[in-house]
């Protein structure tokens, strides 16, 4: 199987030397590249049994598609606790694409920016009687590619159906949808525009004119005439659901690696699912440089958290609100520890890793770590 990693290795220096990178970029690119190799260093197992010796080597970075599979493992198992005996929806917020250059330039920012209206947008309009009159909890992820690897910034929430009014009681919304679609969508494209006027934003390159006053007024009126996308799927069946959905979202990266068919003669060739035409699937083939542009720009700021939670799910009240939340929906209370590491692998890899896959005996133990190799 081709990926990133295969592509990075061949093309990526090609690519240094022919562009202007990040640090951030080019330390993500070196630890994709270094990924379960010697340089990350690793340790080594021996069976005790019948001496059978194999070397596990380290992988450690978000943006990397071989190494979320176990952290979204052990989120997930995490989450478990906070789920509600009540359906769930998918709300996901989206820009103008007018605005993309102006967020790539100053993505921590516009970022930040994006969660907080998109939270706003959310609560303020649950706390109107009109539509539910009740306070949420709800978990927020950013990504910020389509599937053709294009940069399209945009927001997914997962929302019960539901809230806690201020009396402490439990309401339910409406069974076929959370809120009205269209207002979410004014609400979220005045408070957005709103904010952004008296946001501080650099521009540069070919943005560099909107430093205007007058060409940024434009680009702004501009988005205030456009309807914005804001898109609520039906609600899941039960909680269980919700888990293996939530999964799918949270620690995905730009391109996994089962999307990417073919490396040959420079050109790379991806699945990518069309949602203008009826989402079918269709194969897209790029040159290397172009596919290694495109992967780079989904590369967060560092330390940005990309998952957020927030009204009953915030620190602040998820002890507390929460357990009154699961008496009222008559949600389980179940004390569980959390699941282990090699408990998560199981699951993952459908076998058990504390066995010697020679002799199948129990007595393969962690030997030694492997440092990684010292730079000259």
């Amino acid at each position: 199987m081709i990926e990133v990693q295969d592509i990075l290795n061949e093309y990526g220096q090609e690519y240094r030397q022919k562009h202007r990178i990040s640090y951030v970029q080019s330390k993500v690119m070196s630890a994709i590249q270094n990924c379960r190799t010697a340089k990350l260093g690793g340790h080594i197992d021996v069976c005790e049994n019948c001496g059978h010796t194999q070397i596990s080597y380290n992988s450690r970075n978000r943006h990397c598609p071989k190494c979320q599979t176990l952290a979204k493992e052990r989120w997930i198992d995490g989450q478990k606790s906070s789920l509600l005996n009540v359906g769930y929806f998918h709300v996901v917020f989206t820009v103008s694409d007018e605005l993309n250059p102006v967020i790539y330039q100053n993505q921590k920012t516009m970022y930040t920016l994006l969660f907080q209206v998109v939270a706003e947008t959310l609560q303020e309009l649950a706390a109107d009687r009109k539509y539910l009159g009740a306070t949420l909890g709800f978990t927020s992820v950013l990504h910020t590619w389509g599937q053709n690897l294009m940069f399209h910034p945009h927001i997914h929430c997962i929302v019960p159906a539901g809230g806690l009014n201020i009396l402490g009681q439990w309401v339910n919304s409406r069974k076929k949808f959370f809120l009205p679609v269209k207002a979410l969508s004014r609400k979220f494209s005045g408070k957005f525009l709103a904010y952004l006027k008296f946001t501080k934003l650099e521009f540069h390159g070919s943005q560099k004119y909107l430093e205007d006053a007058c060409n940024f007024q434009h680009l702004l009126d501009s988005c205030y005439s456009k309807d914005w996308i804001v898109y609520c799927k039906p609600p899941f069946k039960n909680a269980s659901c919700v888990v293996e959905y939530l999964g799918r979202y949270t620690h995905r990266v730009a391109i996994s690696n089962n999307r990417i068919l073919k490396l040959e003669n420079g050109q790379v060739s991806f699945k990518w699912r069309d949602y203008k035409s009826d989402s079918m699937w269709k194969v897209m083939t790029i040159s290397a440089e172009e596919f290694i542009r495109r992967f780079l720009m989904h590369i967060l700021p560092p330390g940005f958290m990309k998952i957020r939670h927030y009204g009953l799910l915030g620190n602040r009240n998820k002890n507390a609100k929460l357990k009154v939340c699961k008496q009222l929906t008559h949600t389980p209370i179940i004390l569980k520890e959390k699941a282990s590491t090699l408990d998560l692998i199981r699951k993952i890899l459908g076998k058990d890793i504390s066995k010697c896959p020679v002799c199948g005996c129990d007595r393969l133990h962690h030997y030694m770590g492997l440092s990684p190799p010292a730079i000259a």
